[in-house]
């Protein structure tokens, strides 16, 4: 299969994440994207029928991708094996989960942030961290959401209001908020995030 085009701050994979597409007669990213979609919209509907899931342990986030991505790419639920544009070392891919993790039990047990700073450092990090080898945005966003309706009993965020995963000017200050957050000024993604 042919590499597709990638948005800016989009992850490439590799030939090896590539052959694991499912549906082998997508051959351009609009179809790619119609059907990583739906299967999105599935998975919102499973989120809604789950009950009581503990949001932050490794299981929920990997099963979460699964179902968000499964019907599309055989290694969705699955920690990268490689090295990206982005992320850490995929080798520490589950020690800095972890450590996020308890830095969010952290943070709301003891009221370190208000629940939306709180959030926009969960969504931050899980970006940075760069889980898995695809879906990583669109993954990290759902988890934040579901922290802040289950975890901190406030709204889910807006994300700019528009579409992040086509190239345009919202996913742009999405990227730019993202890298200025790397160097810990989370002011523009605090701002982005409820625009």
């Amino acid at each position: 299969m042919k590499p597709f085009d990638y948005p800016m701050g989009a992850t490439p994979l590799d030939p090896d994440e590539l052959d694991g597409l499912k549906l082998k007669h997508i051959t351009t990213r609009s179809e790619l994207d119609r059907w990583e979609q739906q299967n999105i919209q599935d998975a919102i509907a499973w989120l809604k029928r789950k009950r009581s899931p503990d949001f932050l342990s490794e299981e929920f986030i990997c099963e979460l991708h699964e179902k968000m991505f499964g019907k599309v790419w055989k290694w969705a639920g699955q920690f990268r094996k490689t090295n990206k544009n982005i992320g850490v070392e995929w080798t520490l891919v589950s020690v800095e989960l972890r450590l996020l993790l308890d830095d969010v039990r952290f943070w709301i047990e003891n009221n370190t942030y208000e629940p939306d700073e709180i959030a926009s450092r969960f969504h931050h990090r899980l970006v940075w961290v760069h889980l898995f080898p695809n879906g990583n945005g669109r993954h990290s966003r759902m988890m934040t959401d579901c922290i802040l309706i289950g975890l901190l009993n406030s709204q889910p965020f807006s994300w700019g209001s528009g579409n992040l995963v086509e190239a345009g000017e919202i996913r742009k200050k999405y990227i730019t908020a993202l890298k200025l957050a790397d160097t810990h000024d989370y002011s523009l993604l605090n701002d982005f995030v409820r625009s």
